[in-house]
């Protein structure tokens, strides 16, 4: 008999396959490169107080940046779809109008009488509570379509913009200022006594996810083809829209509303990597956001000497990539 044919690899596959891994390595060196400017840059006199005062911001933004993107490239498996963020359903502007309310009903003693911990533990259970709502009405009655769910979180975002806008105008001055200064993402001044129950919450869905990471594939199919390989859609779409709401409500309590930074690290991953593989897409997602954030705030801190802000840069760029995106996919 003649000896069966060896098998090969389709064409192609080995050099996508390479293409994956080489690209998660020169982001994991250029991530590297950035942790370590960040921590060395312009530093002098003791070592200990240098690693400590920027060790606590750095760790800050290294949640920051797992958060969005993790939360990002969760949002975009369940909706099937690439240019939603969960920002764009009204986390935002839900975010603006909670430190409104708080100045306006208590005054501007709100902001320091709660205290750290107890303001965050406001904001995260509030906006999870109304992702919570949301979503289980988007998602898990029958199909949406792309254009309806733009449309919600478009009236949200009004209504909670409009009712906080409302309040602003009534507010008095000095307490209007003194609101301003936390109603915009600030990368510069993170509550680093924040840092550890963020990390503990992040640490907690980030095992959750990894212990569910083989559905996140299946699930990237669609509604009807995961139903149809068996995955239990209904609990499993739970389960991934508490993680997303729990992320990205602890990376909006932390500094401040960020609408399109997520979509901008998550397109580049897609573009870099060249396939939804959650094994690569993830990974390569908070890699990048490690290097915009790390590597953009080493600049605004050690080159521009804070005369602008990274916020501002960031959502410029991310709106760009959502605007090419959306008319990309209308000339389709």
């Amino acid at each position: 008999m003649r000896p069966e044919p060896a098998l090969t690899l389709p064409q192609g596959v080995s050099f996508w396959r390479r293409r994956e891994f080489v690209v998660l390595a020169v982001l994991s060196v250029l991530a590297l490169i950035s942790v370590v400017c960040f921590m060395t840059l312009g530093a002098r006199g003791s070592w200990s107080f240098i690693l400590s005062f920027r060790g606590k911001k750095l760790v800050a933004l290294l949640l920051v940046a797992w958060s969005i993107a993790i939360s990002t490239v969760l949002f975009q498996t369940v909706t099937s779809n690439r240019i939603l963020t969960p920002s764009i359903m009204g986390f935002d502007a839900l975010y603006v109008l909670l430190q409104t309310g708080l100045v306006f009903f208590i005054g501007t003693e709100a902001l320091v009488m709660f205290g750290a911990h107890s303001k965050f533990a406001m904001e995260v259970g509030l906006m999870v509570v109304f992702s919570g709502i949301l979503f289980r009405w988007l998602f898990l009655g029958e199909e949406r379509s792309l254009h309806l769910l733009v449309l919600v979180g478009i009236v949200f975002g009004v209504l909670f913009r409009s009712l906080a806008q409302f309040m602003q105008r009534i507010l008095d001055p000095n307490a209007f200022q003194v609101l301003q200064d936390t109603l915009f993402a600030s990368f510069s001044t993170v509550d680093t006594s924040l840092i550890r129950v963020s990390l503990a919450i992040i640490g907690a869905v980030s095992l959750v996810l990894w212990r569910m990471g083989h559905v996140l594939d299946v699930l990237n199919l669609g509604r009807s083809h995961a139903v149809n390989l068996g995955v239990a859609y209904k609990r499993d779409v739970v389960a991934i829209l508490v993680m997303v709401s729990i992320l990205v409500a602890v990376s909006t309590a932390l500094v401040g509303p960020i609408t399109f930074f997520g979509l901008l690290v998550v397109s580049l991953a897609h573009g870099l990597i060249g396939n939804s593989r959650h094994r690569f897409i993830l990974p390569a997602s908070v890699l990048l956001a490690v290097i915009c954030l790390v590597s953009g705030q080493t600049l605004l801190e050690r080159v521009f000497a804070f005369d602008t802000a990274l916020a501002i840069i960031v959502e410029f760029m991310g709106g760009l990539v959502f605007l090419f995106l959306v008319i990309r996919g209308v000339a389709r």
